[in-house]
């Protein structure tokens, strides 16, 4: 049986479900606004995590659990019962032996974008020359050193990427109280590679706007179209999703000019449903039948294709 996890209004986490029942695959869906309806108990010992999940009065053994897509949003305004409900279930998530699209420990290395600079840059990835600061003065030369230089948050908190124009650099001041993350300005063409499994699916994005996710909030476009990668740069995209453990990610390229390949970051959790839309590849069905094959590979029968 395959489990979702996750806000019923959440597009990449139902699409997937709505394509696991075209399958005819076995599921259910625990929708975190309605927590207040379900139960959980797990136990934990030497063979490992045992427990059953009642959903609405349907009592499910989670040693039956073969597969799991989890995107758990912030929960709903309510109780205990709902709060405690979201973390056991999370911790399972990290304890079960079934497949879990991704484990809570795995999407920890997008906490800090530094950190996880790192690990893209150790796994062969160009990466931006990247500046951590608190100092306007490191700021002010680091700008002098490369001319065009942008920022955003270095937690993994979803900011807005801006560049330190006359304007904002008249307020580096404010840096003192919140170290911020900055780097040199990379030109060329965006591409967003998302990676299931062992499949790559790369959607190259046009637009005027310096973040294409927020184009329409100043009145531009961000065109996407499904795209190809060099074998070398799409068999690193999967070896990088494999070293981070994560069994679906979306990986923010940039080509460069000179045809280089530079790595911003990886979301662990990417909303693939908006690149699927732009895009038109199979991403949601690739999902499933990767969740699917997990069940199969159990039961020993064929997943459906």
């Amino acid at each position: 049986m395959i489990l979702f996890y996750g806000r019923g209004e959440d597009t990449p986490l139902t699409r997937c479900v709505e394509t696991t029942a075209e399958l005819g695959v076995d599921h259910r869906f625990i929708d975190q606004a309605a927590l207040r309806h379900h139960d959980l108990s797990v136990r934990y010992g030497p063979d490992g995590a045992i427990g059953t999940v009642v959903l609405g009065g349907e009592r499910l053994d989670l040693g039956e659990v073969t597969a799991v897509y989890a995107r758990p949003l912030e929960l709903p305004p309510g109780g205990s019962h709902e709060a405690a409900f979201d973390e056991a279930f999370v911790e399972w998530l990290d304890l079960t032996d079934a497949l879990v699209v991704n484990r809570p420990s795995a999407m920890h290395s997008n906490t800090s974008k530094p950190f996880q600079a790192r690990l893209i840059a150790a796994a062969g990835f160009a990466v931006p020359d990247t500046l951590v600061t608190d100092d306007p003065a490191e700021v002010r030369a680091f700008r002098e050193r490369h001319g065009r230089v942008v920022f955003k948050s270095v937690s993994g908190i979803r900011s807005i990427v801006a560049e330190l124009d006359d304007r904002t650099a008249a307020r580096l001041e404010l840096v003192r109280a919140l170290p911020t993350q900055f780097q040199e300005y990379v030109p060329g063409v965006d591409v967003r590679v998302h990676v299931v499994g062992g499949a790559v699916f790369p959607t190259e994005i046009v637009s005027p706007a310096l973040d294409y996710r927020y184009a329409r909030r100043s009145g531009q476009i961000a065109d996407l179209t499904a795209a190809e990668l060099p074998d070398p740069v799409a068999k690193g995209c999967v070896e990088l999703a494999e070293l981070l453990d994560l069994a679906l990610c979306g990986i923010d390229l940039r080509r460069r000019p000179d045809g280089e390949y530079v790595c911003f970051e990886v979301n662990p959790m990417p909303a693939y449903s908006y690149f699927e839309d732009g895009g038109g590849q199979p991403i949601a069905r690739t999902l499933a039948e990767l969740l699917t094959e997990a069940r199969c590979r159990r039961s020993g029968t064929t997943s459906p294709r």
